[in-house]
């Protein structure tokens, strides 16, 4: 068998295995594989891909990752147009539908189709021989624009779909894309640390990123999508809820919450059911969709302008309430960064009573020209976090004044200075005590320490009473002081001196975690130990061997060297080690081998070996492979065409090996 051949079968074979892998995840909700080993899959094939370019096709699940930047987009023309929907307040509206719909359709029987209305981004999908052509935007109904490139990064859009009988092969699906409550909050915390400016909402957010014009940032933010339309003339289309159901067994994903309604009383139900379940759903509705369920009548009906007669959109009114914002008020984080808080009138929003919310920024107060005094606009962002959204300036005094923050820290005293480049204002004063109780709380937490009895209550006592003052502190901590505070006893401070003791035993990386590194979570805290097995490597490692590793970026790399040039820091890593933290990441046992334990760069084209296959043989045997050459390389392998890396190796005088002098070091 030919190496092409060979490669054709392997490449056919991986794309089976992700396609399964995303049709199980994303519209099953039944993952069977973990991320690493879908990433390992992912990887591979893409590199089988860049060996063998003419077996590149549209279809494959590596074009999820994104190509390359679009100059424009082109506007395409909607073989049909994409409607927009009427709109509907009341229940008395609902009911005037469906007197419309009987008098056009006389005494024929009908029924309704009732589906959550996703706040997201209408979009149409073209699929032809079963794969997946073309996307683009509603736009204005007629013509919208083909943003094809970002879509195919949306992994719950099929880029290929199942196939069988009674299927089609070339259809036109419409859809929702958004992006989920979690994923929005999320991106926002990011972007809120980054200095960068915050999204609105998340449908905003959702709209901004397909118009962005490279993939590789969109395929970054995980947007979804549901369907809910599809036109074909390979097979009959009868009714819509069996659409949605063929929809589904193309291996798109359909919003579970639907319902056939016999009548309008059954949709008015489905209306107000939702109304109060909508809030634990974790993506945003703003109302109901009702369509008349036969395709037929759906024709008998037709349109009026752009909407059509046989559908309607419930709205629910809009989660957001005014008060009074009685003063703005200074919050110091963790690592310094200092946040306003409205202090407002107390006022039911969205199921809960709602008396401070998040001003964000600076910049975010000045853009709103939010005022002390003024009536503002409150909603539950992503119905869960309160934020002010507005101000009603008809409702302003007339001797109102602007807003400024103080030069000095609400919580120690000292100066605060905010970065050029960054929106937030910090305060550096290691001591403050603000700052003190929110790193013993990041280090306590269930995912660093796991320290059973350090809960906030008991931090503020602890700090109070001037028993600890930063983390290390813990491990100093006597019974005796403990148990005679308020509210504590001897169990308490028992249960809290053997959580502390036993959070000695936790791995390296929780530790590394639970030290508040500023940008370094969970999923960096272990590929710093992955590459970095000890505490005292990671002190001495520079900001370019950093930045080198995959994953972590400029801005990561340049926190992590700050951290570990101040003093503070520095000395807090001492004490910790003292106290019997575990400090080294805990070896994996290799055989005896003539790569274990050494470092290799791969330079240049390898003859019989990926550059994935190789690296999995580096750290297979216990050997480490990095991206860049530095003086704690040990065996630089050069192939063909060999770059710059070559060039370093040689004026570091680094080993040189051939791949055929690597295989026989494997060999051995």
């Amino acid at each position: 068998m030919s190496t092409s051949v060979s490669a054709k079968q392997r490449i056919e074979k991986l794309r089976e295995e992700l396609r399964r892998h995303d049709y199980q995840y994303y519209t099953l909700d039944q993952p069977s594989i973990s991320d690493f080993d879908y990433d390992r899959l992912m990887n591979e094939l893409i590199e089988l891909e860049r060996q063998n370019p003419k077996l590149l096709t549209p279809d494959s699940p590596s074009q999820r990752v994104g190509g390359e930047p679009t100059k424009e987009f082109p506007t395409v023309t909607h073989e049909v147009p994409m409607l927009s929907l009427s709109n509907t307040y009341s229940e008395e509206e609902l009911v005037d539908f469906d007197r419309r719909v009987r008098e056009i359709l006389g005494g024929q029987k009908y029924q309704f189709v009732a589906e959550l209305k996703i706040d997201g981004v209408a979009i149409s999908l073209v699929y032809q021989d079963g794969i997946f052509l073309r996307g683009a935007t509603r736009g204005d109904g007629t013509q919208g624009d083909e943003i094809t490139s970002n879509l195919r990064t949306v992994r719950s859009i099929p880029l290929r779909v199942t196939s069988g009988k009674g299927l089609p092969k070339n259809f036109e699906v419409r859809g929702e894309i958004f992006m989920t409550k979690k994923d929005f909050e999320k991106m926002n915390e990011e972007r809120a640390q980054a200095g960068e400016k915050l999204f609105v909402n998340a449908r905003n957010s959702t709209s901004g990123t397909l118009k962005m014009q490279d993939p590789k940032i969109v395929a970054q933010r995980k947007l979804s999508m549901f369907t809910y339309f599809l036109r074909t003339n390979d097979i009959t289309l009868k009714n819509h809820y069996e659409n949605l159901q063929t929809l589904k067994k193309l291996g798109f994903v359909v919003n579970e919450n639907i319902r056939l309604c016999k009548t309008i009383h059954d949709v008015k139900f489905f209306c107000e059911e939702w109304a109060l379940k909508r809030s634990a759903l974790p993506y945003d509705i703003d109302g109901v969709v009702v369509k008349v369920d036969s395709i037929q009548q759906q024709e008998e009906l037709g349109a009026v302008a752009k909407s059509p007669r046989w559908a309607i959109a419930y709205k629910y009114p809009a989660q957001q309430m005014e008060t009074k914002l009685n003063a703005i008020t200074l919050q110091v984080g963790r690592t310094g960064t200092i946040t306003p808080v409205a202090e407002l009138e107390p006022v039911f929003v969205g199921g809960t009573t709602v008396s401070r919310a998040t001003l964000h920024n600076e910049d975010y107060i000045k853009q709103l020209d939010i005022r002390i005094g003024d009536t503002v606009l409150v909603e539950k962002g992503g119905d869960v976090i309160p934020k002010v959204s507005g101000v009603n300036k008809k409702k302003r005094q007339k001797n109102s004044t602007t807003f400024s923050f103080s030069s000095k820290c609400p919580e120690c005293g000292e100066k605060i200075f905010r970065p050029e480049d960054e929106a937030a204002y910090y305060c550096e004063n290691f001591e403050c005590p603000a700052q003190v109780r929110g790193r013993i709380e990041h280090f306590a937490q269930r995912r660093a320490m796991n320290i059973e009895g350090l809960g906030e209550a008991v931090i503020d006592l602890l700090v109070s009473e001037n028993l600890i003052h930063n983390i290390a502190d813990l491990y100093q901590l006597k019974k005796e002081n403990v148990a005679s505070l308020e509210r504590m006893g001897e169990k308490s401070a028992q249960n809290l001196l053997h959580g502390i003791t036993a959070s000695k035993e936790l791995p390296f990386h929780r530790v590394l975690f639970g030290l508040g590194i500023r940008f370094v979570g969970e999923g960096v805290a272990k590929l710093l130990a992955e590459n970095f097995t000890s505490m005292a490597q990671l002190k001495k490692v520079s900001h370019e061997e950093l930045e080198n590793i995959e994953g972590v970026g400029p801005r990561i790399a340049e926190s992590v060297v700050r951290f570990f040039n101040d003093k503070h820091s520095v000395k807090l890593v001492e004490r910790l080690t003292a106290a019997g933290l575990q400090m080294k990441a805990e070896k994996k046992k290799y055989g005896s081998s003539p790569v274990s334990g050494k470092t290799f760069v791969l330079t240049g084209g390898l003859e019989s070996l990926s550059r994935d296959e190789a690296k999995e043989m580096i750290e297979s045997l216990g050997g480490k492979s990095a991206s860049s050459v530095s003086k704690n390389t040990d065996y630089v392998i050069v192939g063909n065409d060999a770059g710059s890396k070559l060039q370093k190796a040689i004026e570091l005088g680094i080993k040189r090996i051939s791949e055929k002098e690597f295989l026989e070091m494997i060999k051995k």
